[in-house]
């Protein structure tokens, strides 16, 4: 089992950045695949992106591609997002997941992911 929890949230103007971090515990942090999700009131939860454990291989979603990183530091059991050129409609509540151990393969599916934080709120000024 591992614990997230996600920081580095807050407001910002259009055109700026932020780097969001998600720490978990445990000592098998890279054996998960990652991934990160937001979410808006009265909306499902959405695909940002994820990192896939075997390779680190990584995936965007279309609305992020060019403008979010995701990265991650084994060492320091951490994933990071660095989120580029802000756009207003980036403003959610942004979610760090993990998969279960059983799987290797990343998922932009929030269904496929068994631990989540508690989620750190973005919120972009135009």
């Amino acid at each position: 089992q591992v614990q997230l929890v996600e920081s580095g949230g807050g407001l910002v103007q259009a055109g700026g950045f932020l780097r969001l971090s998600c720490a978990a515990s445990g000592r098998t942090f890279s054996s998960y695949s990652m991934g990160w999700f937001r979410q808006t009131p009265g909306k499902d939860r959405e695909f940002v992106s994820n990192i896939r454990r075997s390779d680190g291989r990584t995936n965007y979603a279309d609305s992020v591609k060019g403008r979010f990183t995701l990265s991650r530091d084994n060492a320091k059991n951490t994933v990071y997002l660095q989120l580029n050129s802000l756009k207003p409609e980036d403003t959610a509540v942004y979610y760090c997941a993990a998969r279960s151990l059983y799987y290797s393969s990343s998922s932009d599916n929030p269904s496929d992911y068994a631990y989540w934080g508690q989620g750190t709120q973005v919120t972009v000024s135009s």
